[in-house]
């Protein structure tokens, strides 16, 4: 919860709408901060907030129960001026950033620097358990003591993450039990999260698909028909589900259920499965045409990479993609392009060639210029997936080796490090072979941590 005047409103309208802006502004600084993060789309948010003694650039409409709206639309590129527009928007004071943005002038931005901007709204420590957000408090805390060594900070650390575990192993057995017995009743291939929640969390977020399951029988019928979803699914595949921010189908196919929402959203949401599989079947048809325009190259969408996408938006990029390209006509070779990948994006203007080797092509680039883009840049894309795809394989042989040579219990990274990074930090790992690291699960991170479940997190570049 917010402290301050952030204090929803007793109606439950009111209360919807605030937590609602509250998960998409939480979305918004969230994607701003990825590694590689350009820009995101505008985004209007509306907050229904106690009146203070502070004037308002907006002119809120006052409501009789001595709450006002307020509302404004996001259009920054980096933390800091989203958090001072959203503090000036809701009346709040802002004296207390000045300093941060003076700094921020003569110096990189966060971004840049790749260092996590710690946001001055100050926030409920159960909020960050229950969402499985990190505490920017705690990191910043953590941060600013002198970084110890590995080996001392495993010493140091080892007893309370072995509690935690051990304390968790009861409720793990119980959510890989619950996850099989739903992935095997609705012929699921896969259960996932979008964040990181603990494993109580997880657990209660299966429990309750569970109890709809039970509740309502009929409400989940698309979800397990699997009959049903070969005849309407493009691809015949199965479900994946992912507990998320909010309820839909992303542009990677896999169901998405909202933690904050009702039964009732999510029976919605499975009544309309039949349409979004139509959708599904229509985007495949799209990246088909595409790629036979652009010389094989085969549209792709990385959640990992960015925000995440509902099928319908993607699905409308790609519309007006096609529509462009069929008003146009490309002198690309059907298979010059073969084995190659594009990601679409709407805020760019011009194309680029990712480090990974795909390319990212704005939907209304100038279309001449594209082609002469793509075949001047197709063999250094070339070179690049090759390149990638070793980092790859090199990754999985030294955790695997390090797994086996540690006796770890398990070894995982977070998608802010890159192969090269989890490559340095296991072969270092091995040159140390830290005692206190047998039977610990490691979680491969940019700072250290003891998680609630006991699962330590260790920076990459941990001091020796």
């Amino acid at each position: 919860m917010l402290s301050g005047p952030f204090i929803l409103q007793s109606t439950q309208t009111s209360s919807e709408v605030n937590e609602n802006s509250l998960k998409r502004l939480n979305g918004y600084l969230e994607n701003l901060q990825k590694p590689g993060s350009r820009s995101v789309q505008p985004m209007k948010l509306t907050f229904y907030i106690r009146n203070t003694k502070y004037s308002s650039k907006v002119q809120p409409e006052l409501i009789s129960s001595g709450f006002r709206s307020v509302s404004f639309t996001l259009h920054t590129n980096d933390v800091l001026s989203t958090v001072m527009d959203v503090l000036t928007s809701c009346s709040l004071p802002v004296e207390h950033m000045k300093g941060l943005t003076a700094s921020k002038a003569a110096s990189k931005s966060p971004t840049e620097t790749g260092e996590p901007f710690y946001r001055t709204i100050k926030w409920d420590k159960s909020y960050y358990t229950f969402t499985g957000f990190k505490d920017p408090e705690q990191e910043l805390q953590q941060a600013q003591r002198a970084e110890p060594t590995l080996s001392v900070w495993l010493r140091n650390n080892e007893p309370e993450a072995s509690k935690k575990h051990n304390a968790s192993l009861p409720r793990r057995e119980e959510l890989k039990r619950l996850k099989r017995e739903l992935c095997r009743r609705f012929n699921l291939t896969d259960i996932r999260w979008q964040r990181s929640w603990g494993v109580s969390h997880r657990y209660c977020q299966l429990q309750s698909l569970s109890r709809l399951s039970h509740q309502n029988p009929e409400a989940l019928i698309n979800l397990q028909d699997s009959d049903h979803i070969l005849e309407t699914c493009f691809c015949g595949k199965r479900h994946t589900v992912v507990f998320a921010d909010q309820s839909g189908m992303n542009a990677s196919g896999h169901v998405m259920l909202g933690t904050m929402d009702v039964h009732h959203q999510w029976t919605k949401l499975f009544e309309q499965l039949p349409g979004y599989h139509s959708l599904q079947q229509q985007t495949h048809w799209l990246k088909e045409r595409i790629s036979l325009l652009l010389g094989g190259t085969q549209v792709v969408h990385m959640d990992r990479l960015g925000p995440v996408q509902p099928i319908a938006e993607h699905y409308s990029s790609l519309n007006t993609f096609h529509k462009r390209l069929m008003s146009h006509h490309l002198r690309l070779h059907p298979r010059s392009l073969q084995g190659l990948t594009m990601l679409l994006e709407n805020d760019r203007s011009n194309p680029s060639l990712h480090e990974m080797g795909h390319f990212v092509i704005p939907i209304k680039c100038d279309l001449p210029t594209l082609q002469v883009f793509l075949q001047n840049q197709s063999p250094e894309a070339r070179r690049r997936i090759q390149r990638k795809n070793q980092l790859q394989a090199e990754e999985e042989a030294v955790v695997k080796l390090c797994l086996e040579t540690l006796s770890l219990r398990s070894l995982s990274k977070e998608p802010s490090v890159s192969p090269a990074q989890m490559i340095q930090c296991c072969e270092r790992l091995l040159e140390q072979r830290s005692p206190h690291m047998q039977g610990l699960q490691i979680c491969v991170s940019h700072f250290y941590s003891v998680m609630q479940d006991g699962d330590l997190c260790v920076p990459w570049d941990w001091k020796s």
